[in-house]
């Protein structure tokens, strides 16, 4: 009776295991053959009675690779029973199945398809969290340093001091005082160096165990190094707004030059964090025909210039930022009186005026803004017309619609004198602009040659 149990059970945990890992194939890689058995019950899985163990399914490189981790699901069919009751049985499944396992990420390897990080879904997914957080902690940062500028509170601090006055008495005053610190460039150093730490410490837990690849760790340690720079130019920033003004009616004020430096790292560190989580939670871009990835390659050539246009314009803001610009000439569509202000090109040498002059960075930065919402209202246009994946189309519409409102912030933010909420507004949504252009281009990168091949078989098969 118990042998007659025990070959019940083992034909049971056959079935399951055969359902758990047929499914989880794509069907350009399954063989239309029945799967293998090997051996006899006898012989192979030590228990009385008829049947045998089952072998996964034999599956080619073109499309498994990207159920690779997913075969761990594999191994959790040991603990549906005590380990005594399937024998030789599982141990000969689980042997197997580790062999395919380095099957499949050898052929995911020679097909040009290649992960970011080791271990599994689960971890891909926690590497992807954690990437994702830095890069909207770095978006704070850019936010919170458009604030210190605004306010001017960047050369300046609490004006409460320990001497001399009383301390606050209540809650209120302390969270009144401590507002005021957060407009301070100590507090945003200090969440700056949080940032540290935040990247540092899951990137060198991931690295111990062996969760991230060799290319993955060596892109996580060029921007951390960047991340490290950014606190020395943010300093170098800030030593040129405490120099001696030329009179005392000119307000201090830091160097446009300086500031478009502090802004553009920033901006690189976060599209390079930004790129990498993409990269590792979507490894290869969203695919569904080869209509489709032609329409996605077509797309891709206007894609790119597109985005490089929002770069230079979130860039040049730096410099109507940092000349204060945005106070000169409060009126739209003209400049004053005039469509060009006749001071355009009054400095010497010639090139200072894109860069200090009042009206040339601001006449640039209109026109560049002009150029953005052009050429991404040409790229949906042209996007109507081709045949591609429908996310993508939307991603392309709500870029549309991201660059129509940031045109419509910086408009209002110039006829209300820059106000602080607006004009940290405009700000927050350069970089959402610049986001949307980051993914654009991520999804419409060429798949891999394995995801190519698979299209290509599934098109054959029907």
């Amino acid at each position: 009776m118990g042998s007659r149990v025990a070959a019940a059970l083992i034909r049971r945990g056959r079935y399951l295991a055969s359902s758990l890992l047929t499914p989880r194939l794509p069907r350009s890689a399954l063989a239309p053959a029945p799967p293998h058995r090997v051996g006899s019950a006898s012989s192979s899985c030590g228990g009385g009675g008829g049947g045998s163990c089952l072998l996964p399914p034999r599956s080619g490189p073109a499309g498994a690779f990207s159920y690779a981790s997913r075969f761990g699901n594999f191994h959790a069919f040991r603990s549906l029973a005590p380990k005594a009751m399937f024998g030789q049985c599982t141990r000969r499944m689980s042997t197997t199945a580790t062999a395919l396992n380095s099957t499949v990420a050898s052929g995911a390897a020679n097909s040009g398809f290649k992960l970011l990080v080791t271990k599994g879904a689960h971890v891909q997914k926690a590497v992807g969290i954690w990437l994702f957080g830095c890069a909207a902690w770095v978006f704070s940062l850019v936010i919170l340093g458009g604030i210190t500028r605004l306010t001017r509170s960047g050369l300046s601090m609490t004006d409460w001091k320990f001497t001399g006055e009383i301390p606050p008495m209540t809650d209120e005053a302390w969270q009144l005082e401590f507002e005021k610190y957060k407009q301070s460039p100590e507090y945003k150093r200090m969440w700056g160096r949080a940032l540290g730490f935040v990247f540092a410490g899951p990137f060198a837990y991931f690295i111990a165990r062996g969760y991230v690849t060799r290319q993955l760790g060596i892109r996580l340690s060029a921007l951390f190094a960047l991340g490290g720079a950014q606190g020395l130019i943010g300093w170098w920033m800030v030593k040129s707004g405490l120099e001696e003004p030329t009179s005392e009616y000119v307000q201090p004020r830091v160097s446009p030059y300086r500031l478009a430096t502090h802004l553009t790292s920033a901006f690189i560190i976060y599209c390079g964090i930004l790129w990498t989580a993409l990269s590792v939670v979507m490894p290869d871009p969203p695919t569904g025909s080869m209509s489709w990835v032609n329409g996605a390659a077509k797309i891709r050539k206007l894609a790119i210039p597109v985005s490089a246009v929002v770069g230079i314009t979130a860039i040049s803001g730096a410099f109507v930022a940092g000349n204060d610009a945005g106070h000169a000439y409060n009126s739209f569509p003209k400049m004053g009186d005039s469509w060009i202000p006749e001071d355009v090109f009054s400095m010497e040498p010639f090139v200072r005026n894109f860069f200090e002059n009042t009206s040339t960075v601001q006449l640039n930065h209109r026109i560049l803004a002009a150029t953005t919402l052009l050429s991404v209202g040409g790229l949906w246009l042209a996007a109507r017309k081709i045949d591609m994946h429908p996310a993508v189309k939307s991603l392309i519409g709500s870029t549309l619609g991201m660059a129509a409102l940031q045109v419509t912030l910086g408009i209002s933010t110039l006829l209300t004198y820059v106000p602080t909420s607006l004009g940290s507004a405009h700000q927050a949504g350069a970089l959402t602009l610049l986001s949307l252009t980051i993914l654009l281009v991520h999804t419409l990168r060429r798949p891999s040659p394995a995801r190519l091949k698979s299209i290509a078989t599934a098109v054959k098969s029907t």
